[in-house]
């Protein structure tokens, strides 16, 4: 710390927090290694014994430290250290037999138990929201708006709310106009006009793999076949793997989450998407782009989305307030790039417009930037919680498991010992009042039913490290 320059923004305890975390990430300091006294640093950086406080409390509160009575503050984990890392999956290129349907309605029937802990719900806990906030520009819409938003919207959607997502993609690269827009009920009421848009009955489609299941059993419904492709859980699915996809298989249409996917949480490295958007645009095939995650980033700037570098329109870029705000406002959109029209056309057919009173209070929000304060808290939160499941997790769980170690979102993939049925784990953990997303649910194929979800979305808190201490005694029962 003796050579580091004095902090100069209005935050000076996060400068200092992220140096020490750097410092651990990098292993410069070790796990056992006591870190300076406060006074001491306070002498050396002529700040108060308060910001030094709070630094090193940001740093607890993430689990990297601990507090030693009568010695000091040391290093308690690094996130680096573990999990053993998940690998590049391998899709079949078989149509699954069993059916997993009951097992999703299973689980989602659990979202609305009151004394569950939810960790297969993947969107933020109420507790971690602004709604005081919300509440208050969800009255004032309803004063502002004519006939105090009983009247149905333009089907094109809330004009200051496509106005505001259009500003917010600048934030990405995306340079997007209010035209460009369509509003939608949540990002997969998008997704779901882009498939139909683009396909037809018995048209093949690619996607990554695991992947939101939401989409896959939408996919199916509509009469289209999947092709699930091989995915790395740090990088994504790779322009090579496409290619030989495309040489294969005659595709209508590829998908993907590009930035900290749903459930694996990768994000794709920028030049992979621009190479990506290339090689889709010079053959011709459309890609929805499922950009649902990109504002829960742990660094220091939002990824670039593939939207950002489509110049002919190839792109749909599809997504919504519902994982980062309100997830029951159910407020999406698309740009749908030059089938704009086609999926304008389908949203007049299916639901003629979107609810006029949560749109205009989403842009109300997005307009006074309490969004931006909101996310930059956000962030914090969860990324505080992925360091402190993942150390919860190698405390409690068998030492042969493998998990993803996310840069954004609030998702973990965790992946057991190959006899492990996840949806027997989830019965058993049900038990015990927690639930979990079993792998299964994620793929059309006979795969990854020794794998499972786990949001982090939630307060971290006794109840919580205890749920995952049950957690991996049942797993460990099972081995």
């Amino acid at each position: 710390m003796n050579n580091t320059a004095k902090p100069k923004s209005d935050h000076l305890y996060l400068q200092i927090a992220e140096t020490f975390q750097r410092q651990i990430l990098d292993e410069v300091l070790k796990i056992g290694d006591k870190l300076p006294s406060v006074r001491l640093l306070s002498k050396e950086h002529a700040l108060s014994v308060s910001t030094i406080l709070q630094a090193y409390y940001h740093l607890e509160s993430k689990g990297l430290i601990e507090s030693r009575p009568q010695s000091g503050y040391y290093v308690s984990f690094n996130p680096s250290r573990f999990p053993n890392k998940i690998g590049k999956s391998n899709p079949l290129q078989t149509v699954k037999s069993k059916n997993v349907e009951a097992i999703i309605a299973e689980v989602y029937d659990d979202f609305s138990a009151q004394d569950v802990v939810k960790f297969s719900l993947s969107v933020p806990a109420p507790e971690i929201l602004p709604l005081a906030r919300l509440n208050k520009a969800m009255i004032q819409a309803l004063r502002d708006l004519p006939a105090n938003g009983t009247s149905y919207e333009q089907v094109q959607g809330n004009e200051l709310l496509r106005r505001q997502v259009a500003r917010w993609s600048m934030h990405w690269g995306g340079n997007l106009q209010p035209d460009d827009l369509i509003t939608t009920s949540g990002c997969m009421n998008a997704i779901s006009y882009c498939l139909m848009a683009l396909t037809e009955p018995g048209d093949t489609i690619a996607v990554e793999s695991p992947v939101y299941f939401g989409m896959l059993r939408f996919a199916q419904s509509i009469g289209l076949k999947v092709l699930e492709l091989p995915t790395h859980p740090d990088t994504g699915v790779d322009p090579d793997d496409v290619k030989k996809a495309l040489e294969h298989h005659k595709l209508k249409a590829c998908f993907l989450v590009t930035n900290f996917s749903n459930p694996l949480g990768y994000c794709m490295p920028d030049e992979q998407k621009e190479a990506m958007v290339r090689l889709l645009s010079k053959h011709g095939v459309p890609l929805i782009e499922d950009d649902l995650y990109g504002d829960v980033y742990f660094g220091n700037k939002r990824p670039r989305s593939c939207k950002s570098y489509d110049e002919e329109g190839n792109v749909l870029w599809c997504s919504s307030i519902s994982k980062t705000l309100a997830p029951g406002y159910r407020v999406g959109w698309v740009a749908a790039g030059k089938y704009t029209d086609k999926v304008k056309r389908l949203k007049l057919y299916h639901s003629i417009t979107s609810a006029t009173a949560q749109q205009a209070a989403i842009a109300s929000f997005l307009a006074t930037g309490r969004y931006e304060h909101h996310l930059r808290k956000l962030r914090q939160t969860l990324h505080s919680n992925s360091l402190q499941f993942i150390r919860a997790i190698g405390n409690y769980f068998p030492n042969e498991i493998k998990i993803t170690n996310p840069q954004g979102g609030f998702i973990l993939w965790i992946e057991l010992s190959k006899h492990i049925d996840t949806y027997q784990l989830y019965q058993e953990a049900m038990q015990q009042k927690i639930s979990i997303a079993p792998g299964a649910m994620f793929t059309l194929q006979e795969r990854y039913q020794n794998c499972f979800r786990l949001s982090y979305g939630m307060e971290w808190n006794a109840t919580i490290d205890l749920a995952l201490k049950k957690l991996g005694n049942l797993i460990k029962g099972m081995m």
